[in-house]
């Protein structure tokens, strides 16, 4: 059986009255991409925010490799090896490709104190940076501004910023979102080349890429889980075909 990295047990997340993730239980394996999709206002990026801990659980238990780690903030469990990207593009536009992924290599290996040495130097950030724009797919625009990217090589960079940061679980947000048809194709190759050494979360509303790259998936409804399971079972599911799949709102 795969390595499950990241476990999610009975996740509740309350605002007030409105209870936006209700009980949602998934587990997140090695070599896997487990996609979470829904209509909209189901509760994905939600449940997205309490895993990479951008937002705290009303009740429920997440797992990294075994380990608690339900309140641990957001960059610790970055650093303990959960990475994410997200909806919209977080790029730093005047920043080069080199430098973007650079910045966020760094997030794993702070040096507060080194402020008079030349970050272009670091030996670890540098190196890091330069192998996650490689295994994006940019290797050859390193040295381009990120403001001058095709919206796809955006969302590449994004993914690159994310592996900066050396994680063994992504979550990704809607990576697909606004891309043309050879832009889609990219990202699939590349999830696909990911997936490998990595647990991928993926929210997408793409239903041909999802059922194309998904090893599994998870169909959300006002919060809660509808179905869960490998792809054909989840498209054969009336209940999922009837909220989801059929086109009902």
């Amino acid at each position: 059986m795969s390595e499950v990295l990241l476990r999610a047990s009975q996740l509740t997340r309350r605002f007030g009255g409105l209870v936006a993730v209700d009980g949602v239980s998934l587990e997140l394996q090695r070599g896997t991409v487990h996609a979470v999709i829904g209509t909209n206002g189901a509760g994905k990026s939600t449940l997205i925010n309490i895993l990479s801990g951008e937002l705290a659980a009303s009740s429920g238990r997440v797992e990294l490799r075994g380990t608690d780690i339900t309140r641990w903030s957001q960059p610790r469990r970055a650093r303990a090896g959960v990475g994410r990207s997200y909806q919209r593009t977080t790029i730093y536009p005047v920043f080069t490709v080199l430098e973007n992924c650079r910045l966020a290599a760094q997030a794993r290996h702070p040096r507060p104190w080194a402020w008079w040495a030349d970050a272009d130097a670091c030996p670890h950030s540098v190196p890091a940076a330069r192998d996650a724009a490689a295994r994006a797919g940019l290797a050859d625009w390193l040295d381009r501004p990120a403001g001058t990217l095709s919206h796809g090589q955006r969302r590449q960079l994004e993914i690159a910023m994310c592996l900066a940061t050396q994680p063994e679980v992504l979550l990704l947000d809607e990576p697909l979102a606004g891309m043309g048809a050879e832009e889609t194709e990219r990202m699939l190759a590349l999830l696909g080349e990911l997936k490998a050494g990595h647990a991928i979360a993926l929210v997408e509303h793409d239903m041909d890429a999802v059922f194309r790259i998904a090893d599994r998936i998870t169909v959300m409804v006002n919060g809660a889980v509808l179905a869960s399971g490998e792809p054909q079972a989840v498209k054969a599911n009336a209940e999922v075909q009837a909220a989801y799949l059929g086109g009902a709102e």
